[in-house]
């Protein structure tokens, strides 16, 4: 699994128009499912978020988490996370997981998250056409591969 994680001010995902869902000061997160991903990528890369220290302290230093200042958290899926663009100018997606795969991640990963914030955590809808919008703070933004975690 891929993450990339965007320090906020706010973040929303609206659909056909509407607004489906927004955070305020907290994470953005894309999540790309990859073929081969489990539970336990999901389980990592949670606690990873839950746990980075990307939040201003009062000295000015990026030394808190989202659950340290309160934060929220807006998920959404992103399949072309996990791109090959080794060949040619057209990305190629096989390595991205099937929905059968990438839905239960995902909602593992989202699930995982809200437990540890003991809040809800924001989500896109898997597979619509969405539209992304955010105040990148910072700009603060980090790239995390479970694959890359030993």
């Amino acid at each position: 699994m891929r993450l990339v994680i965007q320090r906020v001010k706010e973040a929303s995902v609206s659909i056909a128009g509407q607004q489906h869902s927004a955070i305020g000061c907290g994470l953005m997160v894309l999540v790309g499912v990859a073929q081969g991903d489990t539970i336990d990528d999901a389980k990592w890369l949670a606690a990873k978020t839950v746990a980075m220290r990307i939040f201003d302290d009062e000295n000015g230093v990026m030394n808190r988490s989202v659950a340290d200042v309160g934060g929220e958290v807006l998920a959404v899926s992103q399949f072309t996370l996990n791109a090959s663009t080794r060949k040619g100018n057209r990305p190629s997606y096989i390595h991205a997981a099937g929905h059968d795969i990438a839905i239960p991640l995902y909602d593992a990963f989202c699930d995982l998250v809200s437990e540890s914030l003991s809040r809800e955590t924001k989500k896109g809808v898997f597979g619509a056409d969405m539209q992304v919008a955010l105040v990148n703070d910072g700009p603060v933004t980090i790239i995390i591969d479970s694959k890359l975690k030993e």
